[in-house]
């Protein structure tokens, strides 16, 4: 995992929670760069499924990710709650679609567990780390290492390809 990111996390700081499923997760509030409700996306040939296609963001072309499907979760379903959060992700932008945005929260590091071990049989390298505030858990998203250079790479073809 990239060291910087998972500094980032445990040293505290504000995140912006949201929901995929009955799960609560956080990003970096320093990386969105704005909340969208989901509206078409121009679907671009041979993309991978869980890339939904581009929009055109006040003249720059973003790419769209579903995250639940990025991280091969459940059906994704698209309703009124539908969000696309559009972040600056080592400066690129990226727009990912979630089902709905909770709110802010801030967290100390004393609230950021590790992420858990479990083996090589679930990924973890996309977690920073377990926020905990009273009775809820945060799962905090290492951004970076989620849209992962090949990820990236294929974004970037994806703008080439629509502009």
């Amino acid at each position: 995992m990239n060291d910087s990111n998972k500094n980032a996390a445990s040293s505290g700081g504000e995140f912006l929670s949201f929901t995929l499923g009955a799960e609560h997760y956080g990003v970096d509030i320093l990386k969105v760069q704005e909340i969208r409700g989901y509206d078409s996306v121009t679907r671009v040939p041979d993309a991978p499924d869980y890339i939904k296609g581009v929009i055109n963001l006040r003249g720059t072309i973003v790419p769209v990710i579903d995250l639940r499907l990025k991280l091969r979760l459940e059906d994704a379903r698209y309703d009124a709650f539908t969000v696309m959060i559009v972040l600056n992700v080592d400066d690129r932008v990226v727009g990912i679609v979630v089902d709905s945005v909770s709110d802010v929260i801030p967290l100390n590091a004393d609230q950021i567990r590790p992420t858990p071990e479990f083996g090589a049989a679930v990924d973890t390298r996309f977690i920073s780390g377990i926020g905990t505030q009273d009775d809820r858990m945060l799962i905090l998203l290492d951004i970076e290492t989620l849209l992962d250079s090949a990820d990236m790479g294929q974004a970037q073809h994806l703008e080439d390809a629509a502009a």
